[in-house]
């Protein structure tokens, strides 16, 4: 977010969606993929330029099935942004986090 989606996915706004209050809570869990990907325009620091077969943002791309739902365009794919994460672990206050698509990145000789 604001990049990937055009909701507003923070612990607040699925609150006022939903109508639940806080106090009903027992836990905030965060879903992140193993690696990011964006559609469309924006910054990108680490993004991995798909460029041929061998290449770990075809990689990523390919395997992980990251086409655009409504326009089908492939999303441009990139390392796991940390400190995006930190940031989004903080204003969200998660108990816990869901990593998911980490089978994406079996047969990747270098993670980073």
């Amino acid at each position: 977010y604001p990049y990937v989606t055009s909701s507003n996915p923070s612990i607040g706004s699925v609150l006022t969606g939903l109508g639940v209050s806080p106090t009903k809570l027992k836990g905030i869990y965060g879903t992140v993929k193993a690696y990011c990907t964006r559609v469309g325009e924006g910054p990108f620091p680490t993004e991995l330029i798909p460029d041929g077969p061998q290449s770990i943002g075809y990689h990523l791309g390919t395997v992980g099935a990251e086409y655009g739902t409504t326009t089908g365009r492939q999303r441009r794919c990139g390392w796991l942004d940390i400190p995006q994460m930190q940031y989004s672990c903080l204003i969200n206050g998660f108990s816990a986090i869901n990593l998911t698509k980490l089978d994406v990145l079996t047969g990747l000789y270098e993670i980073k």
